[in-house]
């Protein structure tokens, strides 16, 4: 998973380059695609959604040749895919920020695990937000997915209650 410490991320572009970081990680390392990130955003505009869900197929194709992306034809089109759903939702909802975080009423999860192998990799409310995903076309964001997304995110708070930074996302900002 991509982590930045468990802080809230409610903008809309920094959510759909963490929904498509997690994405590209699926069936590897974070650690593989955390190397990769920069290129990423290089490679994917920004994260610039308009500009991603506009993508023509000669893009995707520049796409599958740059050795600084996983060059898997189903996750890149996956990444011009969910902008067009972003949109969407955005067009719908106002928001993606908006519409994923009313999944929790607005508020960051604390959850109080002990050691590290009680956290789960996926919930009964990362399988609700990946159906609902679904529903919407988006790809790539299976359960375990949207649960990572969740954790990277700050929707979830999974540090355990030893971890200094535990304490630190419990405080309101």
């Amino acid at each position: 998973m991509i982590k930045n410490g468990g802080v809230a991320i409610t903008d809309d572009q920094s959510l759909f380059e963490y929904l498509t970081l997690e994405g590209a990680q699926a069936g590897l390392s974070w650690l593989t695609i955390l190397k990769k990130r920069d290129h990423y955003r290089q490679a994917f505009d920004q994260f610039d959604i308009e500009k991603v869900a506009r993508y023509s197929d000669k893009k995707i194709a520049q796409l599958l040749l740059d050795s600084g992306v996983v060059r898997n034809r189903s996750k890149i089109l996956s990444v011009r895919n969910n902008a067009q759903a972003v949109i969407k939702i955005q067009q719908q909802l106002g928001s993606f920020s908006h519409y994923l975080w009313q999944f929790i009423d607005g508020k960051t999860i604390h959850n109080h695990y002990q050691i590290i192998t009680d956290i789960p990799t996926e919930t009964a409310l990362s399988k609700t937000i990946s159906q609902d995903l679904k529903k919407r076309g988006f790809t790539f964001v299976g359960p375990t997915i949207m649960y990572a997304f969740m954790q990277a995110t700050g929707m979830v708070n999974d540090h355990t209650v030893d971890c200094f930074r535990y304490l630190q996302c419990k405080k309101p900002t």
